[in-house]
């Protein structure tokens, strides 16, 4: 007599939480739980046991677990688009939360990190009392914010934004110039070294100028920390494109001038539309554009 197959059980009908949706992405865009422990600031267990939740209530294995990754299988690939766009909803919400808010609560800001605490942070801190409520989270960084993830509510950049879909203010322009120890300026320029930007940065503007000033004479330094840069001109070690705001008031340094000596960037401030409407995020982002317009002469 045949036997009728027993009957699978059918997938669960509840939806998965939000948060176990997040730990997916974040495994499969880093690779590994280490990776995505490191983006999301948990540990790794956490990570582990948010992804098993997932698998379990959608009875479907996301990743193969390997020796040193994970990989996604086919099935949660077939996921992985889905998922990002209910990222893009969640973070939707968010910044819409966010744009209803009052005056108090954190403003998220991400800046170059010279820029950030050699002028950002005094400036800000003499008038304290125009932000009183409002708890800034300042974030040096070199790389750009990615504002659709909600990774800072305003972004100060020193190039225009190309992403779509982001609101961008010009807020004034940021001088560099060549500065040197004064006993460079004794030796023949046939002699001068020269300190520069290490990779990603090499490729900016300010940069190029200086690669094509310095032309077939040596780089001795290479760094993708401006600080590290301004210490070893001090020091003497060679000559190096500084911002004038930082340079010019160093009794350690001089500027070299002659042509092409000098260089400019654009200061922009960066905001999503949604979290533009959130009264402690314009008030941070007008307070910044009005300290760039007072400082206007002594950044250019």
């Amino acid at each position: 007599m045949h036997k009728s197959p027993e009957p699978t059980t059918p997938p669960t009908t509840a939806s998965p939480a939000w948060d176990d949706v997040r730990h997916f992405l974040a495994v499969a865009r880093g690779g590994s739980l280490s990776a995505a422990a490191r983006t999301l600031k948990v540990e790794h267990s956490t990570v582990a046991r948010r992804v098993a939740a997932l698998e379990a209530d959608l009875r479907v294995r996301l990743f193969d677990r390997l020796p040193r990754s994970w990989k996604l299988t086919a099935e949660g690939t077939a996921l992985l688009a889905p998922a990002e766009r209910l990222e893009q909803e969640a973070l939707a919400f968010t910044r819409a939360a966010s744009a209803t808010s009052s005056l108090q609560g954190t403003v998220r800001i991400s800046a170059p990190p010279l820029f950030a605490s050699q002028f950002l942070v005094p400036q800000l801190a003499r008038r304290s009392t125009q932000w009183q409520g409002i708890e800034l989270d300042l974030v040096g960084e070199v790389r750009t914010a990615n504002l659709h993830r909600r990774e800072a509510d305003i972004s100060l950049r020193f190039m225009r934004p190309d992403e779509p879909g982001l609101a961008a203010r010009k807020l004034g322009a940021l001088g560099f110039g060549l500065y040197a120890a004064p006993g460079w300026l004794q030796r023949p320029a046939t002699d001068w070294c020269f300190l520069g930007y290490g990779e990603p940065l090499g490729e900016v503007p300010h940069q190029q100028q200086l690669a094509r000033i310095a032309g077939q004479r040596p780089f001795v330094l290479r760094s993708n920390d401006l600080a590290a840069l301004h210490q070893a001109c001090r020091a003497g070690l060679g000559l190096a494109m500084l911002p004038r705001f930082l340079a010019a008031s160093d009794d350690a340094l001089v500027e070299v001038t002659g042509a092409d000596a000098a260089s400019s960037r654009d200061i922009w401030c960066v905001l999503h539309p949604d979290v533009r409407r959130s009264p402690r995020v314009r008030r941070m982002a007008d307070l910044i554009a009005e300290l760039l317009r007072d400082n206007a002469a002594s950044l250019a």
